[in-house]
């Protein structure tokens, strides 16, 4: 058996001689584990790094930001203007626009990383993470995917910024196996240009499946939506002012439900009647919606022009996949050449985090903003506030705060103090 001693030297690797049957290394990191390399987890690590606290982030993809590098559309520009979506401590650069573009943001995130010389372990995918009672830690099992070797990390404090999208959602259609064309997610699109002349049904009708199917007709393909379900579409900008800077005005001096209804005003004002083109809007305002369900409003960049034009199609939710394209709810049939759903994503965390109390079984933890930060033993959560970036900045700092008073408090009383550890053993 090996002892907790939290006094070791950080990230010290352990000779594994247990008898729970793990056979992988072991190593105890003094501070806490972070799991995810995203904007969030980037975000605990800068405040760490300020207050001297040691840290070990691990990330399943081969870089940071994955989502952004690896899973987004060429065209993507940040939804809402760069003051809302930047990392605690450092701006962006002057010179970038109101609304940076993904290569940007990554950009801004690599100089991030760089500045607080933060250096996740990467291609390690965490398989479980569960606290032991027994000697009070965290242990937390991975795989390196690009070797298979496993690892146990042990740690004081857990915290998971794996995100809100982790995950891609692909429902199941009938006969989708018997469809000839080519299926993708949207997170494997990246540009239009490969569809150039072909017909392309694009499932959903969010932020991702608005920009999709409007980067498909500026590279001449046929894009037809299907809308499955009632959406709220906003102007991304009110008389040249942010639509959301404004709401976040607005809701410092009024109750939610009246910026709901002057948000809807607007946006009937200046985009019209957007359901006689067979986009419903849902009975609950944008933001109480956003808030109650997680769903977020499309900010119009220029679909809505095109879905009012006709060039893009807006058809209801499908029945099935036939050979060589779909029958829809109403019985139409429609002939493509290449479907995209733009589904959405999903929290992995009930895959691997072994605890129920905090995390619900969607993955979100069970205290809406601003209170679901925070777990017991040792359990922190960022990045799911259903906020964005900004929401995630504010966590981050309370996570980083809160870890870096506790870590303190304990150097400074064990640097007057000799022989301090924990004597308690971590049983299997």
């Amino acid at each position: 058996m090996n002892h907790c001693d939290l006094c070791m030297p950080p990230n010290l690797v352990l000779p594994f001689e247990r008898d729970d049957l793990f056979t992988g290394r072991c190593i105890l990191v003094t501070g806490p584990v972070i799991v995810g390399a995203g904007p969030s987890g980037l975000a605990v690590g800068a405040g760490l790094k300020q207050q001297g606290v040691p840290f070990v982030i691990l990330e399943k993809a081969n870089c940071i930001a994955s989502l952004w590098q690896n899973r987004t559309y060429d065209r993507l520009n940040l939804h809402l203007p760069k003051q809302f979506c930047e990392l605690p401590y450092i701006p962006f650069p002057d010179n970038f626009p109101e609304y940076p573009s993904k290569h940007q943001f990554i950009d801004y995130l690599e100089s991030y990383t760089k500045h607080f010389e933060i250096d996740p372990r990467f291609n390690e995918s965490v398989q479980s993470a569960k606290y032991d009672e027994t000697c009070g830690l965290w242990r937390v099992k991975t795989i390196t995917t690009n070797s298979n070797s496993t690892t146990e990390y042990i740690c004081r404090w857990l915290v998971v910024a794996s995100g809100e999208n982790a995950e891609k959602i692909v429902p199941e259609f009938e006969g989708l196996h018997e469809f000839s064309g080519n299926v993708m997610h949207a997170c494997d699109y990246k540009s239009g240009e490969e569809f150039r002349g072909k017909r392309v049904l694009v499932v959903g009708c969010g932020n991702s499946g608005m920009e999709v199917s409007l980067d498909l007709w500026h590279h001449d393909a046929v894009p037809t939506m299907v809308v499955r379900s009632s959406v709220h579409v906003l102007p991304r900008e009110i008389l040249g002012k942010s639509t959301f800077q404004l709401a976040v005005s607005m809701m410092k001096s009024m109750p939610l439900w009246l910026v709901d209804k002057i948000l809807l005003a607007a946006a009937r004002l200046l985009l019209g009647n957007i359901e006689k083109y067979g986009l419903k809007r849902p009975s609950m305002g944008p933001l109480q919606l956003k808030n109650t369900q997680g769903k977020t409003p499309v900010l119009d960049i220029g679909t809505l022009s095109k879905i009012k034009s006709g060039d893009i199609k807006i058809v209801p939710g499908i029945k099935k996949f036939l050979q060589v394209g779909v029958e829809l709810v109403n019985g139409e049939i429609l002939e493509v050449d290449s479907v995209i759903m733009a589904t959405g994503y999903c929290s992995n965390v009930p895959s691997w985090l072994k605890e129920s109390e905090f995390f619900t079984r969607e993955g979100f933890p069970r205290s809406p903003f601003p209170n679901g930060w925070k777990g017991k033993g040792g359990l922190y959560a960022v990045g799911f506030t259903r906020r964005g970036l900004s929401g995630a900045s504010i966590d981050a700092i309370k996570v980083a705060q809160d870890i870096g008073k506790i870590w303190n408090q304990e150097t400074k009383h064990k640097s007057h103090s000799v022989g301090v550890a924990c004597h308690k053993r971590c049983k299997p």
